[in-house]
């Protein structure tokens, strides 16, 4: 079937919009008049999703999100397959609790991106807000699995509490990256913030720039790490491509000696 289209019409407000119903889930078995009709919400008020899209197909799991969706939240939001491309920004939530498919992000994520999700692949073009691959607040586990690619620069947070999956950061990382890891694997190729790995328990933060250490994670040793070589080998059968020439070698300190101190941070030599 050919993918359902969506048009973001102009909205004379910057309120933003709660469209949780966005999911190929959801529209895999739809018609066209049944996805216009499908609720959306704006501030306290229940809208049609026709009323801020003009829609294109039905009863396809692949969805192109076409215009100026920047305030649109919680699009794939608990998605489980198919397909979601944005030509262009996306809003908080996006890739929230989601367990399947694919996720396509041409411009920017705002906050929140991939929150506590268990599968699929997200791949961001631009860069990814705060808290992307976290817990939402009070949750004991952020990102369980899946993977989250972001090309540019993440804010801060990033996959604090995640659990499993992988995230890799092409650019930049803000403070508190990897903060109170329970599991789970990040790559970061740009500068990091304050505080890497803060209260990690276990998991992998690989840093392609030396960093700032907190003074609670203690050297080990150099070697070369046989699972990043595979990683990096699946990344680019991914179509993704690492942004330096990696030699393998890396420096290992394990902490945070302030919590159970089974994690590892991984600074290429």
């Amino acid at each position: 079937m050919p993918p359902v289209v969506l048009h973001m019409q102009q909205v004379p407000t910057n309120i933003p919009i709660e469209a949780e119903s966005i999911s190929p889930d959801l529209f895999v078995e739809r018609s066209q008049a049944e996805i216009e009709a499908m609720p959306v919400t704006l501030g306290n008020e229940s809208h049609r999703l026709g009323d801020f899209f003009k829609v294109e197909g039905e009863r396809s799991d692949e969805i192109i999100i076409e215009g100026c969706t920047g305030r649109v939240r919680w699009i794939g939001s608990g998605m489980t397959r198919g397909r979601v491309v944005v030509r262009g920004n996306v809003g908080m939530h996006a890739g929230s609790y989601m367990r399947g498919g694919e996720i396509l992000i041409d411009g920017n994520a705002d906050d929140f991106l991939g929150v506590e999700m268990q599968g699929g692949l997200i791949r961001v073009k631009g860069n990814a807000g705060h808290r992307a691959g976290s817990a939402y607040r009070g949750s004991k586990y952020g990102m369980q699995g899946g993977i989250i690619v972001v090309d540019g620069n993440v804010g801060h947070e990033v996959g604090a509490y995640m659990r499993r999956g992988l995230m890799v950061i092409k650019g930049n990382a803000a403070d508190f990256l990897g903060t109170m890891m329970a599991n789970g694997t990040i790559c970061l190729f740009g500068q990091a913030g304050l505080r890497t790995g803060g209260g990690m328990e276990k998991g992998t933060i690989f840093c392609q720039q030396s960093i700032e250490l907190l003074p609670t994670f203690a050297y080990d040793c150099v070697y070369a790490p046989v699972f990043l070589r595979m990683l990096f080998k699946g990344l680019r059968r991914l179509g993704v491509e690492l942004p330096v020439p990696i030699n393998g070698l890396v420096r290992r300190y394990h902490g945070d000696l302030a919590d159970v101190g089974k994690g590892e941070i991984l600074i290429a030599a």
